[in-house]
């Protein structure tokens, strides 16, 4: 059995969209005349900032002294021991300088580290390569001190000491 169907008409479609305001077009800035320009400061702030750079500059200027004092240091009691300073650990490049010293004769990094372990005056805190890093103090002190250097390249990758006979 058929059955019949309704023609139901939809609603159509809005065609005609709201059209949104126009918005305000800014007005273009009024000409200024050159010879009537205003200031961009007031004066009265441009002479305050006068004043406070003179006051900065006076402050930075070298030689003046520091109104903070330091404290006093307390003095020991009489008959009380001096506290004995504490001896300084010895950096790698001293070692290396003395290692360098005893051979007489040109070594590499890597060795230099072996020897310094050997002989107890450094071992590494820990480091992966400290050969590497021996090796580049080493050359930033013959960049830095040039002739003056306790360390002097023999070769590609050997260092020989410029003092003969332990640093």
């Amino acid at each position: 059995m058929k059955t019949a169907t309704k023609n139901v008409k939809k609603p159509a479609p809005k065609t005609a969209a709201k059209t949104a305001p126009k918005k305000a077009m800014p007005k273009a800035a009024p000409k200024v005349d050159a010879k009537k320009t205003m200031p961009l400061v007031d004066p009265r702030i441009a002479e305050k900032a006068k004043a406070l750079d003179a006051a900065v500059a006076k402050l930075a200027t070298p030689g003046l002294k520091a109104t903070r004092k330091e404290a006093p240091k307390p003095e020991p009691k009489p008959g009380a021991k001096p506290e004995p300073k504490k001896a300084r650990k010895m950096g790698a490049l001293d070692a290396a300088a003395i290692v360098l010293a005893d051979a007489g004769k040109p070594m590499r990094s890597k060795e230099l580290i072996a020897e310094m372990a050997k002989r107890g005056l450094w071992t590494s805190p820990g480091g992966k390569t400290p050969e590497a890093t021996l090796y580049a103090a080493i050359l930033r002190e013959i960049g830095a001190k040039g002739a003056a250097a306790r360390f002097a390249r023999a070769g590609k990758g050997e260092f020989t000491s410029t003092k003969k006979g332990g640093a």
